[in-house]
């Protein structure tokens, strides 16, 4: 239990997907840590192959200071949430306080609207937003997962255990 009394928001909205959500949800829970599912409102939401998803809490009351971590899943929720000024404000918070973002999927799309991807810097993701990343200054890599910076990169669901193996190890190397 590695991660005990470490507080992770993942952040979701309809369409979010499931494997993506929940078996990141599940891993960190293995290691202790406290994972709150935080949603634009308190409305359930359903994930992208129909399971149900009940917001702990809204986006808008997660704290930088409080949270350990963040975590970004894709799907199509992404793209409903990165419009929104206090996610796009909480995941530039938790960058420029260096605190670890796990990022896989079609989560890169909520990194880019946030302003985190630095020129140059590695990253990936489904290839649906390749052309966004690299347009945004990445360097795009073809990679299961990696550690780019604060930053874990997953690529897609078939990636999501070499995701978590890389989550939790910078989690972990993050500890005091």
């Amino acid at each position: 239990m590695r991660l005990q009394n470490k507080t992770i928001a993942t952040l979701i909205a309809e369409g979010v997907e499931d494997l993506e959500y929940y078996v990141p949800l599940m891993r960190l829970q293995e290691e202790g840590a406290k994972v709150l599912s935080a949603g634009v409102d308190l409305k359930p939401v359903h994930g992208k192959n129909g399971l149900v998803i009940t917001p702990d809490v809204t986006i808008e009351s997660l704290k930088t200071s409080e949270l350990f971590a963040i975590i970004l899943p894709g799907g199509w929720a992404p793209d409903k949430i990165r419009r929104y000024d206090v996610v796009k404000k909480l995941v530039k918070e938790m960058s420029d306080a260096n605190k670890i973002i796990g990022i896989i999927c079609h989560g890169g799309s909520i990194a880019i609207s946030a302003g985190i991807i630095k020129k140059g810097q590695k990253a990936t993701g489904s290839v649906g937003i390749k052309d966004d990343l690299v347009n945004a200054g990445a360097v795009w890599a073809d990679k299961a997962a990696f550690r780019e910076g604060n930053q874990v990169w997953g690529r897609v669901v078939a990636d999501i255990p070499d995701f978590n193996r890389e989550l939790v190890k910078a989690l972990v190397e993050g500890l005091p």
